[in-house]
């Protein structure tokens, strides 16, 4: 069972080190129990001494992208010597690169997150998911460029999370039995709606990991058999009272695979213009 926390260090923003983390962590059953934190701007020696310290200290892998030299060889220095795990995301794909057009890179902080109009947008789009996550404001529904809805524990907060950081507004919705969904969500265009359903069987064991980590009682409504078979099939009236809505299994897929085919499915949708993130 996994768990515990991942510490991403960079000397710009971090955001590409927690994009290719948070892409990893989804290949592994349970990663919501794995607590990722970006520590940004990290540019000198005594920032690297604090981050290593703080990476023993609380017995998490440290993944780090410096362009400096110097830095990247500190934290491989100072993981070695207090057996920190470490990973250099940047260090071999600079050196590789370097060799295949010999060319040296410029070793500048920052220059793949400059400020502009399209960066913006995403930060944007993550602070929406964030703030949009479980149904939390339903008056911003109409805001949204997509809008996930399924039972609990059908993957909803962390495929929000991936599509925002690609520049759509999200927000996700639970269904819950027997509570009709949010009258906001009637108000939309039901062609941004996508419900997502799973195998029962799947769910169940879902769950139970769930509940495992949670400490509850293993014989708990919320993870029985019966109970996850009604609570789909109680969706899925609820999808077949929505017919435009657009619905998903996403059964044996990684987050990747789903956010792909809601993309494509969003993308024709729309035409081009009213494809593009809304800038509300």
């Amino acid at each position: 069972m996994i768990g515990g926390t991942i510490l991403v260090a960079s000397d710009a923003t971090g955001e590409t080190g927690e994009k290719v983390v948070r892409a990893a962590l989804a290949q592994f059953f349970g990663n919501e129990r794995v607590r990722v934190e970006v520590l940004p701007h990290v540019r000198d020696e005594t920032a690297v001494r604090s981050v290593v310290a703080q990476a023993k200290d609380r017995k998490a892998l440290l993944v780090y992208t410096f362009v400096a030299s110097n830095l990247r060889s500190l934290v491989r220095h100072l993981a070695d010597e207090g057996e920190v795990r470490a990973v250099d995301l940047l260090g071999g794909l600079l050196l590789q690169m370097a060799m295949h057009f010999g060319e040296d890179p410029l070793y500048k902080p920052g220059l793949g997150h400059e400020l502009n109009a399209e960066y913006f947008k995403r930060i944007d789009a993550v602070e929406f998911a964030v703030n949009n996550d479980d149904g939390r404001e339903p008056r911003n529904l109409r805001k949204a460029d997509i809008v996930l809805v399924g039972v609990s524990r059908t993957s909803k907060t962390p495929l929000s999370q991936y599509i925002a950081h690609r520049g759509y507004r999200v927000a996700n919705v639970p269904l819950v039995q027997g509570i009709p969904p949010p009258k906001e969500i009637d108000s939309i265009d039901p062609r941004r709606v996508f419900g997502l359903v799973v195998d029962p069987s799947i769910l169940v064991e879902v769950r139970r990991t769930r509940m495992k980590h949670l400490g509850m009682e293993p014989g708990a409504e919320y993870g029985d058999p019966r109970t996850v078979r009604t609570e789909l099939d109680w969706c899925r009236q609820v999808f077949a009272a929505h017919p435009q809505w657009t619905v998903l299994d996403i059964t044996g897929k990684a987050i990747e695979e789903t956010a792909a085919l809601v993309l494509e499915r969003y993308r024709r949708h729309f035409d081009a213009s009213a494809a593009k993130p809304s800038k509300a």
